[in-house]
């Protein structure tokens, strides 16, 4: 389990990895190739157990060690992998917190087998303590399984929809007992109006980060007409830090009912914000760019300071 760098949540936990979607703008993939060692050594490996003798489907049944003592987390790269040495992580975290379960899968895509998805449920029952969020591109499993009545109701649940266009499917959560989100992220186009019987009872909306060729930059009003909409709903909205040079004033980053989090404390504010050395603007750490130095070559870097994008930026492309 590890503390987590994504803004909605205070852990990320995967105890599947892996996916067979195509997204272009997909991070997960990205840092997936950093962390996978030589794929092609590694599934000559005998610990390199398929699920049930199925083709792209992996078993763990405990870390990857490599000969040259190295943690290897993504094995067989983007392949689904059942870590099964995972599966009990939520319960080394004794106060309750809000966790996203499977920041590097989609949990719920179509190849994932049934099995996992109950492990996983299991695990939850057994630490009711904290609150899980799940996220899929493929809500359809979501509503095949209540149909079958193969998903569990529990209070601490929060299933959640991506999508980054309007004409994706959101609305699975319909007539069903589910706290539910949208995650609109990276939201790559108007949205227009919104079918009022379509609102979840969250809204997260973010831009695509990372330095793609074609990336997306979503304009303000894009964002304005969705706020705008919840907003006669009554449906809290939480913009991610990528909005935040964009939104400028009308940031905001509201949590639903349930998944309040305590208010950070001036101690704790105090090691995880710092100022920008710039424009002096306070910040969350996990969002600037940390300006380092040496003093000659070969020596370890020394912080100097922290930068916010706005201004790293144009630093970076002064002449």
């Amino acid at each position: 389990m590890n503390r987590s760098r994504i803004d909605w949540t205070d852990y990320t936990w995967n105890p599947v990895t892996g996916c067979y979607h195509t997204c272009p703008y997909c991070y997960a993939r990205r840092q997936s190739a950093r962390f996978a060692g030589d794929v092609r050594l590694n599934l000559a490996d005998p610990r390199c157990e398929q699920y049930q003798g199925k083709e792209g489907l992996y078993v763990l049944h405990e870390p990857f060690i490599t000969r040259n003592e190295r943690s290897i987390s993504y094995p067989f790269g983007f392949a689904p992998t059942l870590h099964e040495y995972r599966i009990d992580w939520p319960g080394e975290v004794k106060n309750g917190a809000n966790i996203f379960v499977g920041s590097m899968t989609d949990l719920f895509g179509d190849w994932v087998p049934n099995e996992w998805i109950r492990k996983v449920f299991e695990s939850c029952e057994q630490y009711p303590q904290h609150n899980y969020m799940f996220l899929t591109k493929n809500p359809q499993r979501y509503a095949g399984l209540y149909k079958d009545g193969n998903f569990p109701y529990k209070e601490n649940y929060w299933f959640g929809t991506s999508c980054t266009t309007p004409s994706e499917e959101f609305v699975w959560f319909r007539d069903t007992p589910y706290k539910n989100f949208v995650s609109i992220e990276p939201i790559l186009e108007p949205f227009g109006e919104i079918d009022p019987d379509s609102f979840p009872d969250w809204v997260i909306i973010g831009a695509e980060t990372g330095r793609r060729k074609g990336k997306v930059i979503p304009q303000k009003e894009w964002i304005q007409s969705i706020v705008a909409q919840c907003r006669t709903q009554s449906v809290p909205v939480f913009m991610k830090g990528s909005l935040r040079e964009i939104m400028g004033e009308e940031f905001v980053q509201e949590f639903p009912a349930g998944l309040l989090r305590k208010a950070v404390s001036p101690k704790l504010k105090k090691k995880l914000w710092e100022n920008c050395k710039f424009c002096g603007a306070e910040n969350p750490k996990k969002e600037m760019i940390a300006l380092l130095y040496r003093k000659k070559r070969g020596e370890s870097a020394k912080r100097l300071g922290y930068a916010c994008p706005k201004c790293f930026s144009k630093f970076a492309h002064a002449k």
